[in-house]
């Protein structure tokens, strides 16, 4: 007989159909069913009621993400040490979000004028939608420095929050053992988090249900019917971007492609119905790291990715822009339309902390070309939440592709997971060890 305990049994797990991807899916349907039969005009208090649920998850998801961000990327630098790998990781991140994004732009423009959604619409004459304006190039990069950590958190500005975690992890890795009391409490810190995490995570059904059932209350559905050629566009659009740039991305890395699908798909669902992408980070960080990504690598890509990195909100920019133009009856040459494409480009990046970015975006970039920007933004309002819910899961899975093929081109994906479970083999060997020899001394008593 060998040495070592016998292999503990496998935990029995729910069934498929009670599982938190088909629970999402069960709210998904009930939420599209009851919000068609109980319209907001007719049933007040229901689509309150449906608000309210909606509403209540994504604040309890908002308390975790500034904790949740700033104690991984503060754990993730401050315990590896490597100050050169994080610079390194910065620059093949930025690499990688340009390319996406040009393409999300590239493929938005050719399906603008293939299909050509903007010839069925009609711009309005009055409904002027009241936006905040675009920052400028000077006012982005000096929104790159937190003046106010404790505001910064406050406004859940995600990308000053990465700076400053981002500063105060190097800082603790150049102390060195004197930092190691700071470094363990944000190891602590993130294990409690992720653990809340899936506290509230437990309620993911009645969040995306009061989302679904208030929005379809609030639109109804036959406010598809005018605008079915542009909705399906956009969709059209993010399948074609996920064919060509996240699968071979992935391949390229030599990631499993169904394997990453079937991490992410909960949170992924979770930004579909709720179009939101901060209601979807927690979990998407905690399944990423689970699925090989390092805390430090996971916790540094996914949210600069929320700044500069949308690549669903960029295809849609595109998509949306040339609508405007067609619906407008003004005919773009291509040098024009590809000078808009440069100008999205730029002002793209580190727009998320903007209210409504892509249609700031929008209306920003349609001004410069003498389109009706604000006329072509109220008209697109009507269906602008139903098209947010596929941008905002598309930008989600995008970052997600985005951490894998960076911990991939730094070496590290799967390290951490691999030490984890070393380390935990070796717990249960010496567990087994200890209790072999305990049985031998009681037996040697006899």
């Amino acid at each position: 007989m060998t040495g070592g305990a016998p292999p503990a049994a496998a935990p029995r797990g729910r069934s498929a159909f009670l599982s938190g991807t088909a629970l999402i899916m069960y709210a998904l349907v009930l939420g599209v069913v009851l919000g068609d039969r109980l319209p907001a005009e007719q049933y007040p208090a229901a689509y309150e009621t449906f608000r309210f649920l909606s509403k209540a998850f994504i604040s309890l998801i908002k308390m975790l993400v500034v904790p949740l961000i700033f104690a991984t990327i503060v754990l993730g630098i401050g315990k590896t040490g490597d100050i050169k790998a994080v610079g390194r990781m910065g620059v093949k991140a930025l690499v990688y979000f340009e390319v996406a994004t040009t393409i999300a732009l590239v493929i938005g423009l050719v399906m603008a004028n293939v299909v050509k959604p903007g010839l069925d619409l009609k711009l309005p004459m009055t409904g002027e939608a009241n936006l905040a304006k675009p920052k400028t190039l000077v006012e982005t990069l000096l929104h790159l420095f937190p003046s106010n950590v404790i505001d910064a958190m406050a406004r859940q500005d995600i990308l000053q929050i990465v700076i400053f975690a981002t500063l105060l992890g190097i800082a603790a890795a150049h102390v060195g053992k004197r930092s190691e009391p700071f470094v363990a409490f944000f190891e602590s810190a993130v294990a409690v988090l992720f653990k809340l995490t899936d506290y509230v995570m437990a309620l993911t059904p009645l969040g995306v249900f009061g989302a679904m059932a208030g929005a379809v209350s609030h639109h109804g559905l036959g406010v598809l019917r005018s605008y079915v050629k542009l909705v399906g566009s956009l969709y059209l659009s993010l399948v074609i971007f996920v064919l060509i740039v996240m699968v071979p991305a992935l391949k390229l890395a030599k990631v499993p492609v169904l394997k990453f699908f079937r991490a992410i798909r909960e949170p992924f669902m979770i930004a579909f119905s709720t179009a939101s992408s901060e209601a979807a980070l927690p979990r998407a960080l905690e399944r990423i790291v689970e699925f090989g990504v390092p805390k430090s690598v996971a916790g540094f890509v996914l949210p600069a990715g929320y700044s500069f990195n949308l690549d669903g909100s960029t295809l849609y920019i595109a998509l949306a822009s040339l609508t405007i133009a067609q619906a407008a009856g003004r005919h773009m040459t291509w040098t024009e339309q590809v000078l808009m494409m440069l100008t999205f480009m730029l002002t793209t990046k580190g727009v998320a902390a903007v209210p409504r970015a892509s249609l700031v975006i929008i209306v920003s970039g349609c001004a410069a070309f003498n389109l009706p920007g604000e006329a072509g933004v109220a008209m697109i309002l009507a269906v602008d939440e139903l098209m947010d819910m596929a941008r905002t899961s598309i930008n989600l899975a995008g970052n997600c592709v985005a951490a894998v093929v960076v911990a991939k081109w730094e070496g590290v994906f799967g390290s951490e997971r691999d030490a984890t479970r070393l380390a935990e083999g070796e717990s249960l060997r010496a567990s087994a060890e200890g209790e072999s020899l305990r049985a031998s001394t009681e037996g040697s008593q006899y």
